[in-house]
């Protein structure tokens, strides 16, 4: 992917952002209009705000600009109310809201958020089951509580606890979050499935079924790019154990994908290739690939090839603008399927997928190591 390409997608984002910042509105941006550049949005973050927020310090990274900084800082003070919450999706909001600015720049209060919500989630964990359970009150999710579990649940959750092993002694129970997670979701040919329900007492699998798929057994497209993501972060942070599970599902994806990169919303839509694509789902698997050909070397050409192709995609043909006639706010990046099951956001702009693609083309630029985030 050459470097003019790379850099005027970076551009476009940095504008998307400022527009977002100069949005007087309450709330984090969860997903947006396509059209109009405007947002709907979650008061407390939902499971989504530590993405604008890891937008921010990304952002501050790349420009050293204090509009950046002081943002940054701003919302993720915002998310420390859900440090207390009963989900452990709140692993998503203090990785990319809290741990990177700690990281990337030595943000001494994202340090202590980011360790206030690991030890929250070492709080969830239940020893019996080896794993921290959904919560009474995870987002998303059809059905919650102590003996409900997703592949969502993977990504900045275990790389939490896998990372603050010098304070929280949580490394062991990162592991235990991981193995089991894949022994729930993760089927014998790398496939993934989304949720399960396990035996609170001791872990074992009761049934496992897809809720946001085009029906229960399917391979929902950002299932399998959040396991991509978690294992990939494992790996990221040493523990060399998960890589056989990596491959197994990063080379799943590479079967599967079409040969644009950029994935349905669901494998197994039997409306394919007339149906929705997911740029959210894609740009997940992108920056996951990133991190894996930074990480195995026997695969690193495959990866980083299929990362570079679907980052590509993305950049010309689904962010805006797409076309010279195309009149719309920069840095938009359309064609992101929130929940086509229940018809939420189906051809939208996702907070989630403008962090990941922005992480992505940050990493090709050379701000970012992959293994940073």
């Amino acid at each position: 992917m050459d470097k003019t390409t790379v850099d005027n997608a970076i551009a476009r984002m940095c504008q998307r952002i400022d527009a977002t910042l100069a949005q007087q509105h309450e709330g984090f941006p969860h997903y947006g209009n396509p059209e109009d550049g405007t947002w709907v949005r979650s008061p407390g973050g939902d499971w989504t705000g530590g993405f604008w927020v890891g937008q921010l310090w990304l952002a501050a990274l790349h420009t050293e600009q204090a509009r950046y900084i002081e943002g940054a800082r701003r919302w993720s003070a915002l998310l420390a109310p859900r440090v207390s919450s009963n989900s452990v999706f709140k692993g998503f909001l203090f990785w990319y809201g809290a741990h990177l600015g700690a990281t990337l720049l030595a943000d001494k209060e994202a340090q202590a958020l980011a360790s206030a919500g690991t030890r929250s989630l070492v709080d969830m964990y239940n020893p019996r089951a080896r794993l921290i359970p959904l919560g009474l009150e995870a987002e998303e999710a059809s059905s919650v509580g102590t003996h409900e579990a997703n592949i969502d649940a993977l990504p900045g959750t275990a790389a939490l606890l896998l990372s603050h092993e010098p304070t929280l002694n949580s490394a062991e129970i990162g592991r235990q979050h991981l193995r089991q997670h894949i022994a729930l979701c993760v089927r014998d040919d790398g496939s993934v499935c989304q949720s399960a329900t396990f035996h609170p007492e001791n872990g074992s699998l009761i049934k496992r079924y897809t809720h946001k798929g085009i029906h229960d057994s399917s391979t929902w497209g950002r299932a399998q790019a959040w396991a991509m993501l978690g294992l990939a972060q494992a790996l990221s942070l040493g523990e060399k154990t998960f890589e056989a599970d990596a491959i197994r599902v990063a080379d799943w994806w590479l079967a599967h994908v079409p040969a644009d990169g950029v994935a349905f919303w669901d494998f197994d839509d039997p409306s394919i290739p007339n149906t929705n694509r997911d740029t959210s789902a894609t740009a997940i698997a992108a920056a996951s690939l990133l991190k894996l050909a930074a990480l195995i070397p026997n695969r690193a050409t495959a990866y980083r090839q299929a990362a570079e192709t679907a980052i590509e995609r993305l950049a010309v043909h689904y962010l805006t603008p797409v076309s010279p006639m195309d009149l719309r706010q920069p840095g938009i990046l359309t064609a992101g399927c929130f929940n086509k099951r229940n018809r939420v956001a189906m051809e939208n702009e996702l907070i989630w997928g403008d962090y990941f693609l922005f992480e992505s083309l940050l990493a090709l630029a050379g701000t970012l190591e992959p293994t940073q985030a």
